[in-house]
């Protein structure tokens, strides 16, 4: 059966790779009148410029490994660092960040590469971008509470924010990070119906494409998660708006070059880079679901959000705000000195 008919079938992550044995008594969950569409569409899903997409996530991988290990390293390696709150959850951050570019970059180049994963590497492989997502989503929470408590009750900081807390806090967000995937992972895959054909594609951004076409579990998981999201970037606004509000009030800014203001700066800047692609895939959801927009115009959107909108802030973070501390600077610049050592002769007695 053509590859295009089979995509009629795509649904919501595990739909794409929990395949049941064929049963030709069963029908198809979607509806039939969207197989034309396509069916029309069968040269594009074969267009080899498709394929240049894998060139973003690989740099964005290739720019964000370049420094998120030494920031790790300059976390761990001192006593100080490692019993502030605020920076351990800065290092879960970056490594969240870093293990979402690294498996959604291995995803594309595996399918650019024409290689077809089992069915269980792709659910595995699946799984750990859901994970990992969700997890930097979640650690980036968690920063801005931990800056708003800092800032609106410097005295109590110390008792609410202790390291304790700190590491319970990590470890449930590593926790929550992998239930909530698999609790939808298993949603999906307890509600598939068995289809005609077997799909042979592993595509995040087909897979979101897709996902409206699917039957009401899979609209119900889809409308979950963007909820979810929302819900997220609008408590980070929230804390982000009242600590504008209460800095100004304390008198912190002292002029648009000052270092509050430039740090504010950066944090939204990071903000409103991890906002737009949620906000762009929610109109090409709409737009595709209205038949506003073609197939393949949705698929090339869907292919720019997660290829190029996504990864972007997780390459740019550690840049932004991961190299604003003091502490982490400073170990970085201690360590190229131990490097690059001042090799100057010494001065000469007169």
């Amino acid at each position: 059966m053509n590859i295009t008919v089979c995509f009629s079938v795509f649904l919501l992550s595990t739909t794409v790779v929990f395949i049941r044995e064929p049963d030709t008594n069963d029908t198809l969950p979607l509806n039939i009148s969207s197989l034309p569409r396509l069916r029309d569409q069968a040269p594009f899903f074969q267009f080899a410029g498709m394929k240049f997409f894998f060139i973003p996530p690989l740099i964005c991988l290739l720019v964000a490994a370049a420094v998120i290990p030494f920031i790790l390293f300059a976390i761990f390696s001192s006593s100080r660092a490692r019993q502030e709150p605020r920076y351990l959850i800065l290092g879960s951050t970056m490594l969240y960040n870093l293990l979402y570019l690294f498996f959604y970059t291995l995803l594309t180049i595996l399918n650019v590469s024409n290689l077809q994963l089992p069915k269980n590497a792709c659910v595995l492989l699946l799984f750990l971008i859901s994970q990992s997502y969700c997890g930097s989503l979640l650690t980036a929470v968690a920063m801005v509470l931990d800056t708003y408590i800092a800032i609106l009750w410097p005295l109590r900081y110390a008792s609410i924010v202790t390291l304790l807390r700190t590491k319970k806090l990590i470890l449930s967000i590593w926790v929550f990070a992998g239930l909530l995937p698999a609790i939808l992972f298993l949603i999906l895959w307890a509600t598939q119906e068995p289809t005609l054909c077997p799909v042979e594609m592993c595509s995040l951004p087909v897979i979101l494409v897709m996902a409206l076409l699917g039957d009401n579990a899979v609209k119900l998981c889809y409308v979950l998660s963007l909820i979810s999201l929302f819900l997220c970037f609008f408590l980070i606004t929230f804390c982000y708006f009242s600590l504008y509000v209460k800095t100004r009030q304390l008198g912190i800014w002292k002029g648009i070059t000052s270092r509050a203001s430039i740090t504010f700066l950066m944090h939204h800047t990071v903000l409103f880079l991890n906002f737009c692609p949620l906000l762009a895939h929610v109109v090409e959801t709409l737009l595709y679901s209205n038949h506003r927009i073609s197939l393949e115009t949705g698929l090339w959107l869907s292919l720019m959000i997660c290829n190029i909108l996504v990864v972007l802030p997780k390459a740019l973070s550690p840049y932004l705000y991961g190299l604003r501390y003091r502490e982490i600077t400073k170990t970085l610049r201690l360590l190229c000195g131990r490097k690059h050592p001042n090799l100057r002769p010494p001065a000469m007695l007169s």
